[in-house]
């Protein structure tokens, strides 16, 4: 693909203007979803891709796409993306790499006056981040049948604002029906690792082959309250049994390894107590757990394995523990011939690779369940993100969106005179 003039110092260009649109004091993006700022940050990117000769469609959950044709108009679309929304605290690379790298390559085609067979597809999907209507990864969920469109359109912000109606006043509820991206031939995302483990190797490109199997559950222990100054004999403290509940948790991620050396990984994100008084012993935990692993069966032996020490721990402290299932997302494998489409575009442009799997959710992740799929990984400096610190050097964004050009550019085919 050595006569597609692509520009690392473009995208590198891009990608700071873009990070002016709701940018922060400390270097990074508050650019939420449906707010004014993701709007502003949308007819840029509209601008930028008509301009590359693409045409937009929005559809009724506010994805939008940026379409160049190709001479076989009965081809299916090549399609690749991310999202152009941020965390609260974000940072300039998460998502917006993947948009903007994808439009570098509209733009070079488009220069060359290169004509792919088939049509090239740029997507926003509409809030990946989730960060101000719950859950993440909504437009691409909607679209590929995860959620239904009511749903997603009837999600309030803690401000009890409405998904639809934010959609609509800011100006980006098409018309186009979501499911129709179920219809693509093939998706292909770049996004920034998200963790160290390219840099600590020194690798420049990430070859994503899986996404991690995800079991989330909620434990609630009920104890009973005491007053601070009560005897610790005989008391029955909801804190002090989730305490080592928690500690196990960790140990039995740590324990939960596959034969090539991989252990699971555990989180507790979430803690509320209650009564939440400095001098009662709390009658009430509830948090949260968020399992991940390569392996589905280690994945649920984990949970009977949390279980388990639940049940020790309430019998030796006299509460009661009680775990729910949340959400499970199952370990999705990415298509293996676009993963060999990357992982030979790294090879034949010199880039130092790597196999490995996201164990973070991505719009890919949904739409690898209809559509042949892969990502490509980026390293990020310490693993930061979801950060105003987020930090890439223009050489990996470069490396990044060579890859996935030559890897779209080959699943797209080049038309021949």
């Amino acid at each position: 693909m050595s006569n597609v003039p692509l520009s690392g110092q473009r995208l590198w260009d891009s990608l700071m203007e873009m990070a002016q649109i709701g940018g922060t004091a400390k270097g990074g993006n508050n650019r939420q979803t449906l707010t004014d700022l993701d709007s502003d940050g949308r007819h840029l990117l509209r601008r930028w891709a008509e301009a590359a000769g693409c045409t937009m469609a929005v559809d009724r959950v506010g994805n939008m796409t940026l379409t160049r044709p190709g001479r076989d108009a009965s081809r299916k679309s090549v399609a690749f993306g991310s999202h152009l929304d941020t965390q609260p605290t974000g940072g300039k690379f998460d998502g917006v790499l993947g948009v903007l790298a994808g439009l570098e390559i509209l733009r070079a085609v488009h220069e060359a006056g290169i004509e792919t067979e088939a049509p090239l597809m740029l997507i926003n999907w509409t809030n990946e981040e989730g960060a101000r209507f719950a859950p993440p990864m909504m437009g691409s969920g909607a679209a590929m049948g995860i959620f239904t469109e009511a749903e997603v359109l009837a999600k309030q912000d803690p401000e009890g604002l409405v998904f639809g109606e934010e959609l609509a006043r800011i100006g980006w509820r098409g018309d186009a029906d979501p499911a129709a991206l179920r219809d693509i031939g093939a998706y292909l995302e770049l996004h920034i690792e998200q963790g160290k483990l390219l840099e600590d190797a020194g690798k420049q490109v990430g070859v994503v082959t899986h996404a991690l199997a995800q079991n989330w559950l909620e434990v609630t222990v009920e104890g009973e309250e005491a007053h601070g100054g009560s005897p610790m004999a005989g008391r029955r403290d909801a804190l002090m049994a989730a305490a080592p509940l928690i500690a196990a948790i960790e140990e039995i991620a740590l324990d939960a390894v596959t034969a090539a050396g991989d252990p699971g990984r555990a989180t507790v994100g979430r803690l509320t107590v209650y009564p939440d008084s400095r001098n009662i012993a709390p009658s009430r935990i509830w948090f949260s757990i968020d399992t991940r692993h390569h392996d589905p069966e280690l994945l649920s032996r984990m949970a009977t394995e949390i279980r388990e020490r639940a049940a020790t721990i309430a019998a030796h402290r006299g509460v009661t523990i009680r775990i729910e299932d949340f959400w499970y997302s199952p370990m999705t494998p990415f298509d293996p011939a676009l993963v060999g489409r990357v992982r030979d575009a790294a090879e034949r442009l010199g880039y130092a690779h790597m196999d490995m799997p996201t164990g973070i959710g991505h719009d890919a992740v949904y739409v690898a369940r209809r559509v042949p799929t892969t990502m490509i990984f980026c390293p990020c400096h310490g693993g930061i993100s979801h950060n105003e610190a987020e930090s890439i050097t223009p050489e990996w964004a470069e490396a990044g969106m060579r890859v996935l050009a030559d890897a779209v550019l080959a699943t797209a085919g080049i038309a021949k005179d």
